[in-house]
């Protein structure tokens, strides 16, 4: 019996599951010692670093999953059409990936210089904002129509999927503008040491992460759910 036409696909769309969940518990571990006050500095600042390498990974990994997820929707034998086209066809594909490609890039560049290149980091947004709405977009559409774009599988669990990655997405950009604090704060103990306002301002800001943070967690494992399960649907 032959393999599966899109296994290795399908293999890599699990394997950024994994790392962006498992990379996401390293990180959340690792900033439990950054704020930990009976740590000396040097030993906090040791704990950042290990955190901020270890976020690289679910960073990554949420990007690839766009390009990934719409190179299956491509290879499905139910794929979408629009008035008999093809809604993926491998150009297409292609040049979502390109798109990916760029968004990576800006993605790392942003991660390693910490924002501080305003045009990277206005760019980067911009695409996430644009992802969120165009897959808010997707997402409704494609869990409330009878057939969205000609699928008669009914394919709620996909509309489901794409709204728990925009969710994801959104729930980042949370975690940014909650973190605002933190950057001045932790270069204050780096450097005139730790105070009861310091220790304060470090933990409320990583704490304040925490909702966003368990919705990333939730979005990751109900999609991956809901991809492995395919619930309700006609194949």
């Amino acid at each position: 019996m032959g393999a599966h036409p899109n296994g290795w696909w399908i293999l890599l769309h699990l394997v950024l599951f994994v790392f962006w969940l498992g990379g996401d518990l390293g990180v959340f571990y690792s900033s439990r010692f950054v704020i930990n006050p009976n740590l000396t500095p040097p030993a906090r600042a040791t704990a950042l670093a290990i955190m901020s390498g270890l976020d690289l990974g679910p960073k990554i990994c949420l990007v690839l999953f766009l390009p990934s997820g719409i190179t299956l929707m491509a290879l499905e034998p139910h794929g979408a059409s629009l008035f008999g086209i093809a809604l993926f066809p491998w150009w297409s594909v292609v040049g979502v990936w390109i798109f990916a490609a760029i968004w990576l890039a800006l993605t790392v560049i942003a991660h390693r210089t910490h924002g501080s290149i305003a045009s990277v980091k206005r760019a980067d947004l911009a695409i996430r904002f644009a992802v969120i709405a165009a897959m808010v977009v997707s997402g409704v559409y494609t869990f409330v129509a009878a057939e969205p774009f000609g699928v008669t599988t009914n394919p709620k669990w996909l509309g489901g999927k794409i709204l728990l990655y925009a969710t994801a997405i959104a729930a980042g950009l949370g975690i940014r503008m909650t973190l605002r604090p933190f950057g001045p704060a932790f270069a204050t103990l780096m450097s005139t040491g730790p105070t009861d306002e310091v220790n304060t301002t470090l933990r409320r800001s990583v704490d304040g992460c925490l909702p966003y943070v368990w919705a990333i967690w939730g979005s990751v494992l109900v999609a991956a759910l809901l991809g492995v399960l395919k619930p309700a649907a006609n194949l």
